[in-house]
């Protein structure tokens, strides 16, 4: 994996293609970031890309497999595989709605008598599932050959929309299909695989059916290894408390840095660095940070046992007295916030203040790990309630697509000149390929020095002003 921070972007949000992006990070952007994470540009039935209906196509408004190929000669680029699910207008479930078990590709799926002998769930074992909407996980469909009805498993249906069907990862036959993706990827120009929703893809009766231990690892492994004989690297995208992170790091894992955004948040509204100095001091080698993303800021489960229930009580309502949305989780009455995730961009998170965002933007740059930047954090983005309006998603508020003039507009801004330059520093300075050392030196400072035999790269912020300093030695 080449050293150095990594865009993250929807393939149509930078100008239009992937054409564009490449442009960009040849261009304006070239010399700043090591790889480029494009967010699903497959044909897919729903979830902007998350529903993938053929992950050997490129949607054709977005580009082809030769323009991610070109992309992967000076970056490493980053997919995402959907491994709990695939679209219901794949062929393999459009297979399995014809023939149902009959089909080529019913071993693929999840009937419910694979997991119950009977095929008949227990409402108690059902009441243990973790979901975070209140949907049912399981959905009916009329097999078209025979007329009858097979229930089969589907995590993510909201709302009676059924687009995401789970993959039985237990199978075989999913797992050749799994590795055929593999194979695909490392053979046009991908280097890293997102594992999306992974943690849903254990279902064991008399559990939550997520992150279920030690089966996950199992599972884990087996993909991680697969990956590995087509020279992939593997990064488990999974929303959990902090403890799960720590497990995941202790086996080796790549994993994401989710409480960095909001604990941040919180530092810079208490004047506070101490748990986040503690944080930063503790955090693995092996990992993503994100202050951003194409989804929201993330809360909970994320910060539980981090923040209590009522400083996420306070982020929430900060972010939504900044003109913010708010993604509920499901949860018990009394159990805290039942807040997901905080719609926001991070710059208007930060009252759309440059000092203050460019401060956070290195706290992140000198944290351990790889560093994403979300395409519209890179340009410092407020918040597009016009989008929220025209679509009523909450989370377009920070999906807003750019158009060629908009991003040259935005790469003359100051705020955005002076992020490409702390970028630029994170990629190219040599003290970064050391030791970090943290410190809080009180009354709102937060210290992080790299250092590398002779060379060094010190961070010192003031939570209290919003104020930072850069120094360097080479």
């Amino acid at each position: 994996m080449r050293r150095g921070p990594q865009l993250l972007t929807y393939p149509d949000s930078l100008g239009g293609t992937i054409n564009d992006v490449t442009g960009l990070l040849r261009g304006p952007l070239a010399g700043r970031f090591a790889g480029v994470h494009i967010l699903p540009p497959f044909p897919s039935s729903g979830d902007r890309g998350f529903a993938p209906i053929d992950y050997r196509r490129i949607e054709p408004r977005f580009g082809s497999w030769d323009d991610i190929a070109d992309l992967g000669r000076d970056h490493d680029v980053l997919m995402d595989l959907m491994v709990n699910h695939v679209s219901r207008r794949s062929a393999e479930f459009q297979g399995f709605l014809q023939h149902g078990r009959a089909s080529e590709y019913a071993d693929l799926f999840i009937t419910l008598d694979k997991v119950w002998p009977n095929g008949d769930p227990p409402a108690e074992d059902v009441a243990r599932i973790f979901l975070r909407k209140p949907n049912d996980p399981f959905s009916t469909f009329t097999i078209e050959d025979s007329g009858e009805s097979e229930t089969i498993w589907t995590t993510f249906g909201f709302g009676g929309r059924i687009e995401q069907i789970d993959l039985d990862l237990t199978s075989e036959a999913t797992r050749r299909l799994i590795d055929g993706w593999f194979e695909w990827f490392a053979g046009h120009g991908v280097a890293i695989v997102r594992l999306d929703a992974v943690g849903y893809v254990v279902k064991k009766p008399g559990t939550s059916c997520f992150m279920v231990e030690p089966e996950i690892y199992d599972t884990l492994d087996w993909l991680i290894e697969a990956a590995a004989e087509h020279d992939l690297v593997v990064l488990p995208e999974i929303h959990d408390v902090q403890a799960t992170h720590e497990k995941l790091s202790a086996r080796g894992y790549w994993t994401y840095d989710f409480v960095l955004p909001g604990l941040l948040l919180h530092a810079f509204e208490t004047a506070d660095a101490r748990r986040l100095a503690k944080h930063l001091a503790g955090s693995p080698e092996r990992q993503f940070t994100t202050l951003d993303c194409h989804d929201g800021i993330p809360v909970r489960p994320d910060l539980e046992g981090v923040l209590s229930h009522r400083e996420m009580t306070a982020l929430a309502d900060g972010i939504v007295a900044k003109g913010g949305n708010i993604n509920r989780i499901l949860g018990d009455p009394g159990d805290g916030p039942d807040v997901h995730q905080l719609n926001c961009t991070y710059f208007s998170a930060l009252g759309e203040d440059d000092e203050r965002y460019l401060a956070a933007r290195a706290v992140q740059l000198f944290a351990r790990g790889v560093p994403q930047l979300y395409y519209v954090g890179l340009l410092a983005g407020a918040n597009d309630v016009e989008a929220v309006e025209r679509t009523g998603e909450g989370r377009a508020i920070n999906r807003h697509d750019y158009t060629a003039a908009e991003i040259a507009s935005a790469l003359e801004r100051p705020v955005v000149q002076r992020l490409l330059e702390l970028v630029r520093l994170r990629k190219e300075h040599p003290a970064f390929d050391g030791e970090l050392e943290v410190t809080d030196e009180g009354h709102g400072v937060l210290r992080l020095i790299w250092i590398h035999g002779e060379d060094a790269i010190e961070l010192t912020v003031d939570l209290v002003d919003g104020g930072f300093e850069v120094t360097t030695q080479q």
